[in-house]
């Protein structure tokens, strides 16, 4: 058997986790507690009336039916049936249907945002270094949020050695964000369209001499009509959120302080993503912002767009103008200005060790979809919390690993895996909660089945679990676009609650 030389290797990444709480077999913690308060109730019912505790008893069991059934993505038959109740309320107060502009509903004829970021505003600055950004503020959770553009090198001729290295600083990268005062979340959205062709004619009419030979400039029009075809365009976005609530001894701080404060972090932030393989970032400002958000909700405006781009005027668009005329939430598609829209979400990560190339393709241009938008979300904790969460994990392990008179090799294997992370936490790694939104996009509803066929596809080569969402498309839409959405802090459930259930 030959040996595989050390120096060659590639490595391989992995040990992904979802802490688990110590509980009932089947249950988490939270609902374990229901689940023993409710059995010492009924205890205390027999005192008073044996019909009467078991008439308790057998309402506490209808009641943890729904709450310890879970799905394959680990959903439980409590979250489907709410979301599904939710869903059919909106359906009947007709709040799934948006309609703005002139003929709409929205205040003074604009094409506002709607749903979660419909309260959103815009607010322009200049950070150190004197470029222009646009930070977009939500009043309902007060978070501010500002976007980088990047030019992703790819790996595309690049030695392995230099994508492990772009590999490391980015995992460098997020770590370090932990130490960044008021982070709540981070984004990064890729988004794979079709090429308009409009940049390569206008780049081609613009240098093309009048005196060139007639054979040249044949050529390079037959270029400028047959490259465009089939050709498609990547644009990688990172949304950083922070909370302006009060911290510290300072009071809550306004958009405009905000802006202030992140205007001089913003050229670190940009600079530290240099070495990660994600090229030079650039702050968007605020018509750029409304231009990408715009496409998003109406893909036929993209060659608009692009024209007026390569013009030098600008499109002029503005943040109230980002928005869809009119959209129709369905419960397991998005029908937006003439596109139609899935949006599936990560419910478990790649078991077992990956390569670095494991989002390639996943992340790459589909013919079945006309625009693909992969969002990867983060949120990192600090040291402390970090620390908290990696120790919980290796008791809850130990403990779930000890409930069974016989251990099972995947108990063993989660048990040490919560070790490894506890040592590699306390050696100075990060601790990063991260999930994954995909959305496809196509312009005829007939295409749906072929794109849901494609994903399919896509997630299975990724070796990640998706799930369609399901009563809740306009909502994970939002959060897929590059605008900082955190989804946690518009839920009305707490986060703490909902983790223990």
């Amino acid at each position: 058997m030959s040996e595989t030389d050390p120096l060659t290797r590639q490595p391989t990444y992995g040990n992904w986790r979802r802490p688990q709480s110590g509980g009932l077999p089947g249950l988490r913690l939270g609902t374990t507690v229901l689940f023993v308060s409710g059995l010492l109730v009924v205890v205390v019912l027999t005192l008073v009336s044996i019909w009467l505790a078991i008439g308790f008893g057998v309402l506490l069991v209808l009641a943890m039916v729904p709450v310890a059934l879970r799905d394959k993505h680990d959903r439980m038959l409590a979250q489907s049936l709410l979301a599904r109740a939710a869903f059919r309320r909106a359906r009947r107060t007709g709040s799934n249907l948006y309609r703005s502009g002139p003929l709409g509903r929205t205040g003074y004829g604009t094409c506002q945002l709607p749903g979660l970021a419909a309260r959103s505003t815009i607010t322009e600055a200049k950070d150190a270094y004197g470029r222009p950004f646009a930070l977009i503020s939500y009043p309902s959770t007060n978070h501010h949020a500002v976007v980088l553009s990047t030019d992703a090198d790819g790996a595309a001729l690049v030695d392995q050695a230099q994508v492990d290295t772009w590999v490391a600083y980015w995992g460098h990268w997020l770590a370090q964000l932990a130490n960044e005062p008021g982070l709540v979340g981070v984004s990064v959205t890729v988004e794979a369209a079709p090429d308009t062709g409009i940049r390569l004619r206008h780049e081609v009419e613009a240098n093309l001499s009048p005196d060139a030979p007639a054979l040249a400039a044949q050529v390079l029009a037959e270029v400028v009509e047959s490259y465009p075809a089939g050709s498609a365009l990547m644009s990688t976005r990172i949304a950083l959120t922070y909370s302006g609530a009060a911290r510290d001894g300072r009071p809550r701080r306004t958009a405009q302080e905000m802006a202030v404060e992140l205007g001089n972090r913003l050229p670190g932030l940009a600079a530290g993503l240099a070495t990660t393989g994600a090229g030079p970032a650039r702050p968007m400002t605020g018509e750029q912002l409304a231009e990408a958000v715009r496409v998003a909700y109406d893909p036929t405006a993209a060659v608009i767009v692009e024209r007026a781009r390569t013009s030098g005027e600008g499109t002029g668009l503005t943040w109230d103008d980002a928005g869809p005329a009119e959209a129709d939430d369905h419960r397991a598609a998005y029908w937006h200005d003439g596109a139609y829209s899935i949006t599936w979400s990560m419910s478990a990560a790649p078991r077992g060790e990956v390569f670095s190339n494991v989002l390639t393709n996943f992340l790459l241009p589909h013919p079945d979809i006309a625009r693909k938008r992969v969002t990867l979300l983060y949120r990192p904790h600090d040291a402390a919390t970090g620390a908290k969460i990696v120790q919980n994990d290796v008791r809850d392990a130990r403990f779930l690993a000890q409930q069974k008179a016989q251990g099972s090799a995947r108990d063993d294997v989660a048990l040490q895996a919560a070790e490894q992370t506890a040592r590699e936490e306390a050696t100075g790694a990060g601790v990063v909660r991260f999930g994954l939104l995909a959305t496809a996009t196509v312009t005829d509803e007939a295409s749906l089945p072929l794109a849901e066929a494609a994903m399919d596809n896509l997630s299975a080569g990724a070796r990640i679990r998706l799930r369609r969402i399901r009563a809740a498309q306009a909502s994970a839409f939002a959060a897929a676009l590059p605008i900082g959405l955190v989804l946690p802090a518009h839920l009305a459930l707490p986060e703490v609650v909902r983790d223990a259930l």
